[in-house]
């Protein structure tokens, strides 16, 4: 956050002499004013947000400059916002999420910090484009946007460029012009003692190798097929057939915030509406009913959606506690070979 406000201060402070008001802030309808000011709206609307916790709606408050502020106060203001959104998001605990309406309706800190971010970077670019200079930001900022906030964009060739055409600013080869978007927070899933955190791509790759995602794991975790399933789905975002809802949930216990273990679609529903799921504990967290309760959870959600008919698992034949899962959240088992058993849960309009 303070890296990406530092960038677009320094550039625009070499042009404060010029006329903002007059000048259009690239392809939007502002002026390069408007979307100075526009950054720093949000900035304070994220950090309202997280400071506030507020669960429903946006924090009921507006930012003005006072009249007469010229275009040196309006980057001064940008930078107070700027740092008070860096405070709010380092002072704001790991499991607190706050409104925000794309498209889950809220976000934690993370994701209040790639919106500034990009807020910062994206507005930048319109008012350096607005004024007749360049701009371009570290990759590193572009790549913790993408990887956070377009879970379904496939990575182009640099990020920055990547960045610009996902927002309707730039061209990439053999892509189509993107007219709308949207960015998209994790999708978050309570249960009466867990919640199920949607992973991004940025949590996937950390997983996959030898990291923790960001989550604080009970002793044993992550285990293999935690980090094998998160290969999986950077392997999805890297060839761009990710759809985040679609993906890796990890299982994390409210009352200690300690992650429990991973469940997860192998990928989006097929053309029968068929969508296979998986999961697995670190072992501490076994017999205690967190996978059936979590098992219930989202494959309900599952179910609710349109595109779902069926949720399948498949269990090895030598794995009973699996098994006794699997028939505890309601499903029946349909069909086996020498090596597994095949489990189903349909909706109540399916045959």
């Amino acid at each position: 956050m303070e890296q990406a406000v530092d960038e677009c201060v320094g550039l625009l402070g070499t042009v404060t002499g010029r006329d903002w008001e007059g000048a259009r802030a690239g392809r939007l309808e502002w002026s390069c004013r408007e979307a100075a000011v526009h950054i720093a709206e949000d900035l304070i609307a994220y950090a309202g947000q997280l400071a506030g916790r507020e669960p429903e709606e946006y924090s009921p408050f507006e930012l003005s400059l006072e009249e007469g502020a010229d275009n040196a106060g309006a980057l001064r203001v940008i930078r107070a916002m700027g740092v008070l959104l860096a405070a709010a998001v380092r002072t704001t605990p790991r499991e607190v999420r706050a409104f925000h309406p794309y498209p889950f309706r809220s976000a934690n800190r993370e994701g209040f910090a790639a919106m500034g971010v990009a807020e910062v970077l994206l507005h930048t670019h319109d008012i350096a484009e607005g004024l007749g200079i360049g701009y371009e930001p570290d990759p590193a900022l572009c790549d913790f946007v993408l990887t956070r906030l377009f879970p379904h964009v496939q990575p182009g060739p640099t990020p920055w460029r990547t960045l610009l055409w996902a927002t309707g600013r730039g061209e990439l080869p053999g892509r189509a012009p993107v007219t709308a978007w949207r960015w998209s927070n994790n999708l978050v899933l309570d249960t009466e003692r867990l919640t199920l955190e949607g992973v991004t791509p940025a949590a996937a790759t950390d997983l996959s190798t030898v990291g923790d995602g960001g989550f604080a794991w009970l002793e044993g975790g992550p285990i293999e097929g935690t980090r094998v399933g998160a290969g999986l789905v950077y392997k999805q975002y890297e060839d761009g057939v990710h759809r985040p809802e679609w993906g890796m949930y990890v299982l994390v216990r409210r009352e200690d915030d300690r992650a429990l273990g991973a469940m997860g679609f192998h990928g989006v529903p097929d053309g029968a509406g068929r969508v296979e799921i998986g999961y697995d504990l670190v072992e501490a967290a076994r017999g205690h009913g967190y996978a059936t309760e979590a098992l219930r959870a989202l494959s309900a959600w599952a179910l609710d959606r349109d595109e779902v008919r069926t949720v399948v698992a498949n269990v090895e034949r030598d794995n009973l506690p699996s098994q006794n899962v699997l028939a505890r959240a309601g499903f029946t088992r349909v069909a086996e070979d020498p090596e597994h058993l095949t489990y189903e849960l349909r909706s109540s309009g399916a045959r």
